[in-house]
């Protein structure tokens, strides 16, 4: 049979069944809520198709103008054809654009099965018919109304035969062919023109205001002349007592013939607002990079010890929030940034204690070990992967509570998707372009308007540029080319050009060949490249720095980790830039002395790695904080001072400030206390003294660094939007599982044969079904059966049977493709299949 004389479908299920699997692997991976889990059958695949959640969804997903293809179909006839479908997008002009993207917009709907039928008989879903048809209720996005024959429906013969004579049309002798003959005049470019130059100019007025919707509007009870006249003749229609409408017929002459006021066949271009050179971007990007290392360092030393409570409800409070973006010298946005990506990438996490509170994880201890591109390689995956999103914190959810960073309620599952489509619009743009931010967003609008968040897909679009220089996968705005390497989207050809400079529009290169967040196992990949792109960007660390006379250290960059972990405690971090400026202090010195360090080891340690002599200032108060150090002992009594000079203790207890410690001598070298040994010891060194902690066998207590981490912690995991992309493995399984599905349930028997109905398992009794089995044995003929298995799940299957003994049938099962040993007594029924 030529593809000619192929018989057109008659229903959803059987245009599914004339697909190839091609076709049907690019509807299931375009709409993998069908294949979750996988149908039965093509019947059972289309029924899924068809329901509302699964139409949203696949609506949602649409452009611009698929969508506004759709909603087209949805006011044409039913079924419509291609050259009405044309003329309702183009125009009576035809506009050329739009007849050149026409049919890639209608191949994209039919690829969903959201449309079916050939060109001659075209049927929108009726599901995304009814979604998109327009009504009171729920007006349509064209702004049409109602046919003729709609907004008749309830009218009187007697004042149709008035509208039809009064449009100068011949009555009828019953309502049907008066509506079809009014349909037809409105329907007429030629007639329906001499009509309207007939009217009042006020009518053509009321017209024109109705004409791109809403197309209601309300009337008196005794209407003006002008309104007489519309309504006299059906272009205006009542539907209401008060209301009226102009029918749909009469709209689509009034605009030419098309459905929508603007049709947008093309998406809009990302235009480019500056230009730098390649190079310029991809430093800057990498001193953001070494920034944000430097800036998630700083974070977690600040929470190595205990960080902040865990709120009851989950996250950190507005206080604490403001204290990390004061120690981060950052905006509190910026400081639920870095927390956020701390978190993604698993470095942070609660402790799970009673005294519940945030500190680094075990992981982080190993991040820190890594090479400088490598650690950020994993802060950017984790990034472009997290469905938390730190922009929302301090906003309010659903029931008017506040967002805190790490807490409960930021997880948006379009974040993944609009970060990469974001970046790769990015990457369409010539390197070193810097794009016009809300050129990206109409784009974004573009290709997902039907979304219902779409402001929320703006903002997450704003915030992902935002966060991407902050982090360092774009440099002044444009995407650097460590940051195409983790998108895995190569460079375009003549990357290295000049620009020609700023505000120039620079075309977009639409091909992006990863549209979607790319597989874990790819992502990997793309992020090592990434690294390895960066790694010659970011300075070699330090092992020097520079000591100055006013007790403060010059880094001039990024320094080694064991220099910079000895520098982070002997001293205190003044400013930030390029070079990293440390002041020494007496606090700052006592830390080191408390960390097990003595006076001799600090000296030598300044020596050795400053590339300028030990000022004598700084020489001279290493050398007196560590005089003073551990002169005084505290220990547990609840608490108690020791101290071998007498004269010292005198002088503490003669102290009015000492008196909030309830202090009294017990022997003439030490003294008791009330407070416990962390309020000592603070309070005495608010008086000047420098004591040290003393353990029970008397040792000095020596408080080292990194003391505090969580239990082995993952990172959190994505949540996914909806059910994700199947796999060629998944797709190639599901297909042949609907395949023989279908062939089960659709298999011709002959007549007589079982007594199931369409659609239901067949029914023999024991001696048929074993007559039967033995006869196909014999003639090697495929049967269709019925069969129950253990757990009570009845299925159709088309089988070969090989050997019929011992009460079991063995057979070649078409529908798993296996030889297979089946029960006869779990078989419900058999029917012989009808020759083809």
């Amino acid at each position: 049979m030529s593809p000619e004389d192929t018989p057109a479908p008659r229903s959803l299920a059987e245009a599914l069944r004339s697909r190839d699997d091609a076709s049907l692997a690019a509807l299931l991976r375009s709409r993998p809520d069908l294949i979750t889990p996988v149908p039965t059958d093509l019947t059972q695949l289309a029924t899924r198709a068809g329901t509302r959640a699964s139409v949203v969804r696949a609506l949602e997903r649409l452009d611009r103008f698929a969508l506004q293809t759709a909603q087209a179909l949805a006011v044409a006839g039913d079924p419509a054809t291609y050259q009405e479908l044309a003329g309702l997008m183009a125009g009576d002009e035809r506009d050329p654009a739009v007849v050149a993207a026409l049919p890639h917009a209608l191949g994209v709907l039919r690829e969903q099965a959201l449309v079916w039928g050939g060109d001659d008989r075209l049927r929108l879903v009726r599901t995304a018919r009814e979604l998109l048809s327009p009504s009171p209720q729920h007006p349509s996005p064209t702004g049409l109304g109602p046919t003729v024959q709609e907004a008749t429906a309830g009218m009187s013969p007697g004042r149709i035969q008035e509208i039809v004579t009064a449009a100068g049309l011949p009555s009828t002798h019953d309502s049907v062919s008066a509506v079809t003959a009014l349909t037809a005049l409105f329907t007429d470019r030629r007639r329906m023109a001499a009509l309207l130059d007939k009217a009042p100019g006020e009518a053509r007025e009321v017209l024109e205001r109705l004409v791109w919707g809403p197309p209601y509007g309300q009337v008196t009870a005794d209407p003006a002349a002008h309104l007489r006249w519309l309504l006299d003749r059906g272009l205006l229609l009542p539907t209401a007592p008060g209301t009226v409408v102009l029918p749909r017929e009469v709209a689509l002459h009034l605009r030419g013939g098309r459905a929508h006021r603007t049709v947008e066949p093309v998406p809009p271009v990302v235009t480019a607002a500056a230009a730098h050179r390649p190079q310029v971007v991809d430093s800057t990007a990498a001193g953001q990079a070494l920034t944000a290392l430097a800036t998630v360092e700083e974070l977690l030393k600040e929470w190595d010890e205990g960080g902040p409570a865990v709120l009851r409800a989950g996250g950190l409070s507005v206080r604490d929030l403001k204290r990390t973006a004061v120690a981060l010298d950052v905006a509190e946005p910026v400081a639920a940034f870095w927390v956020e990506l701390a978190y993604a990438a698993g470095l942070l996490a609660s402790d799970g204690e009673a005294d519940e509170r945030y500190a680094p994880t075990p992981a982080y201890d190993e991040w820190r070990e890594l090479p400088p591109a490598e650690r950020w390689g994993r802060l950017a995956e984790a990034w472009l992967a997290a469905t938390r999103t730190a922009g929302l914190v301090g906003g309010r959810d659903a029931k008017e509570r506040t967002l805190a960073a790490l807490g409960p309620g930021l997880d948006r599952s379009a974040a993944p998707e609009v970060r990469h489509r974001v970046l790769t619009l990015l990457a369409g743009l010539p390197e070193g372009a810097a794009p016009v931010v809300e050129s990206v967003l109409e784009r974004l609008r573009w290709e997902r308007p039907q979304r219902r968040e779409e402001d929320l897909r703006t903002r997450l679009a704003q915030w992902t540029l935002t966060e991407a220089e902050l982090i360092g996968v774009t440099g002044r705005g444009a995407l650097s080319a460590h940051g195409r390497a983790l998108l895995g989207v190569p460079a375009p050809e003549g990357a290295r050009e000049e620009p020609e400079g700023p505000g120039d529009k620079l075309p977009v290169h639409h091909h992006h060949p990863h549209p979607v967040p790319l597989p874990e196992a790819e992502q990997a990949v793309a992020t090592a490249a990434a690294a390895r792109l960066l790694a010659p960007l970011l300075p070699e660390p330090l092992d020097h720095v520079l000591l100055q006379a006013d007790l403060t250290a010059v880094a001039p960059g990024p320094l080694q980790r064991p220099l910079a972990d000895m520098l982070g405690v002997l001293a205190d971090v003044e400013s930030k830039g390029g070079a990293t400026v440390y002041r020494f202090t007496p606090a700052s010195v006592r830390r080191a002395l408390d960390a097990g360090r003595t006076a001799s080891d600090l000296h030598a340690f300044l020596t050795a790695h400053s590339r300028t002599p030990v000022p004598q200032p700084l020489a001279y108060l290493i050398d007196d904080v560590a005089r003073r150090h551990g002169h005084l002992r505290v220990g547990a009594a609840s608490a108690y001072v020791r101290c071998d000079d007498d004269a010292v203790l005198n002088e503490i207890l003669a102290d009015r400030r000492a008196a909030a410690l309830r202090l009294r001598r017990l022997a003439p070298t030490v003294l008791a206390a009330q407070a416990d040994p962390a309020a000592l010891l603070e309070g005495l060194r608010a008086m000047g003294y420098a004591p040290a902690a003393e353990s029970a066998e008397g040792d000095v207590v020596i408080a080292r660094a990194d003391a505090h981490r969580t239990p082995p912690r993952t990172a959190p995991e994505p949540v996914p939007e909806g059910p994700p992309v199947p796999d060629a493995t998944l797709l190639t399984a599901a297909i042949r599982a609907i395949r023989a599905g279908d062939l089960a349930s659709t298999a011709p028997r002959k007549p007589g044969e079982g007594s199931a109905a369409p659609g239901e398992l067949p029914r023999t009794s024991s001696a048929e079904t074993l007559a039967t089995m033995q006869a196909a044995c014999l003639t090697g003929q495929a049967v269709w059966i019925g069969f129950v298995n253990a757990e009570g799940a009845a299925s159709q299957r088309v089988i070969a049977p090989v050997r019929v003994e011992g009460g079991f049938v063995t057979a070649y099962d078409h529908t798993a493709d296996e030889v297979r040993t089946f029960p006869l007594h779990r078989i419900t029924g058999v029917a012989e299949l009808a020759d083809d």
